[in-house]
């Protein structure tokens, strides 16, 4: 891998790629990250080949936009990402979701012998993508039609979700708020089907890490609340270490670690290849070791049970999963519940 041996991590093209207009930067250097993510934050924006290329589907949302339309949306999204608001999602959503619809799913995919990673092809033809971005966008529509329609029936709302936000922030372009629902749903759905499928197979590897996370698992309710999801370290730490191994420029710019970054150039950073970096997780990197993210507690330190364990974070530069800065992931926090 070669951003594993370059001295500073980065590395510059000084030949454009094919269908890029711009040399392009690669970084896997936690100090350069935080540089693009939030120390110089607002030189870096998402640019307009990536807007072009998205925008077909997502639009206007907030995955797709910088400057004030990206504040806006931000402004209005962070309302809905309280810890009362993730309670809430525990004790109504959660629990529904898992006994009504993931848990079926696999039991009928296992029953079967059905490889789900093969149901659906990775890439489609252009036709076929015109008419998937169509549907998706007329059920986008069809959620607004019955939330205003549920506003204007009522006065006041026993709960104000992210949708009611919007529409009531002043915003009456239908397309701008199709392209904010289509975001979220994407941003809930796409993702955690992602995290869940490659530490379901991760955990079919290491059947030992398997029980652990069953044995931390039982020592709670039934039905766990918010609190108890909250203390499941063991199963929080191999959620982060799964996605650790399965996973742009406006103005002249100099890297913290002295790579020049001139008008023009298209800077990323790989997440995938951090997550790989001996010198940022050690000789054992390619294990999968959710004890890396754990320590014990000392009262604890000859118990064995999971409740003996501390879950110890990263600093979201060396782990940017979720991003970080400014644009740092809302549903983090919702993502791991």
């Amino acid at each position: 891998m070669a951003l594993r041996h370059p001295p500073r991590l980065t590395l510059r093209h000084h030949r454009s790629p094919p269908l890029l207009r711009s040399l392009p930067v690669f970084s896997g250097n936690p100090a350069v990250v935080q540089h693009i993510l939030k120390t110089n934050f607002p030189n870096y924006e998402k640019g307009d080949i990536s807007r072009r290329a998205l925008t077909d589907f997502l639009g206007h949302g907030i995955f797709n936009v910088d400057g004030e339309s990206w504040k806006f949306q931000r402004q209005v999204s962070s309302h809905e990402f309280s810890t009362k608001s993730l309670r809430k999602f525990v004790e109504t959503v959660v629990d529904t979701e898992l006994s009504d619809r993931l848990i079926p799913i696999l039991s009928s995919a296992a029953k079967h012998g059905m490889e789900l990673s093969l149901i659906f092809k990775t890439f489609f033809k252009e036709k076929r993508l015109r008419i998937a971005v169509s549907e998706i966008r007329e059920f986008a529509m069809n959620i607004i039609n019955e939330k205003k329609q549920e506003l204007g029936e009522k006065q006041s709302l026993d709960s104000v979700d992210l949708l009611s936000r919007f529409l009531s922030s002043g915003h009456s372009d239908e397309n701008f708020v199709i392209d904010i629902v289509i975001s979220f749903i994407l941003a809930g759905r796409d993702t955690t089907s992602a995290a869940l499928t490659w530490l379901f197979w991760l955990l079919s590897k290491n059947p030992e890490i398997e029980s652990e996370i069953l044995k931390e698992i039982y020592e709670k309710s039934e039905a766990p609340v918010y609190d108890e999801v909250k203390d499941m370290v063991y199963t929080h730490a191999s959620l982060c270490e799964s996605m650790r191994l399965s996973v742009p420029v406006v103005s002249d710019d100099v890297l913290p670690d002295g790579i020049v970054v001139k008008k023009g150039m298209r800077v990323s950073y790989f997440s995938y290849a951090m997550g790989r970096l001996e010198m940022l997780w050690g000789s054992e990197w390619a294990e999968f070791k959710p004890e890396r993210w754990l320590q014990k507690e000392e009262e604890n330190s000859n118990s064995k049970s999971s409740s003996s364990w501390k879950f110890v974070g990263r600093d979201s530069y060396t782990y940017p999963v979720f991003q970080a800065g400014p644009r740092i992931c809302l549903g983090k926090e919702m993502a791991f519940l």
